[in-house]
């Protein structure tokens, strides 16, 4: 038996800890689909990132089907609509953290900030 896609419950449980925590939710939207819905002036390479937190939307509804809100961009209103499978990725804005997920991929992959470079080992000769 076919289940339904899991993307939409792991983007809105990520959003929920993402608040919870006082951070600033993010998703980063592929725009190849006909059934996004953004300012196409702020699409660069196919993608496009918007801020989704709470004091900066309205009437944010996160749908199995579609994540639809009203927010303001350049001072515009617009209606925003996108579907969960062109969400590539739903983090903080301050550090990082949150799931990304491949395109067509339903799971999601936890993001972690990038691990510093190994350094090498410095040795000195003491006489």
């Amino acid at each position: 038996m076919n289940m339904t896609s899991s993307r939409p419950y792991l983007i809105r449980a990520i959003y929920e800890w993402i608040v919870e925590n006082g951070m600033t939710p993010h998703i980063l939207v592929s725009t190849q689909s006909s059934a996004v819905s953004v300012p196409v002036q702020f699409i660069e390479n196919g993608k496009i990132i918007l801020n989704v937190a709470p004091h900066a939307v309205q009437a944010l509804v996160m749908g199995n089907d579609i994540i639809r809100f009203s927010a303001r961009f350049g001072g515009t209103p617009m209606n925003v609509a996108v579907p969960p499978s062109s969400v590539l990725a739903i983090y903080a804005k301050e550090n990082g953290k949150g799931m990304v997920f491949g395109e067509g991929d339903d799971g999601g992959q936890p993001t972690e900030p990038a691990p510093e470079k190994p350094r090498r080992p410095a040795l000195k000769v003491v006489k």
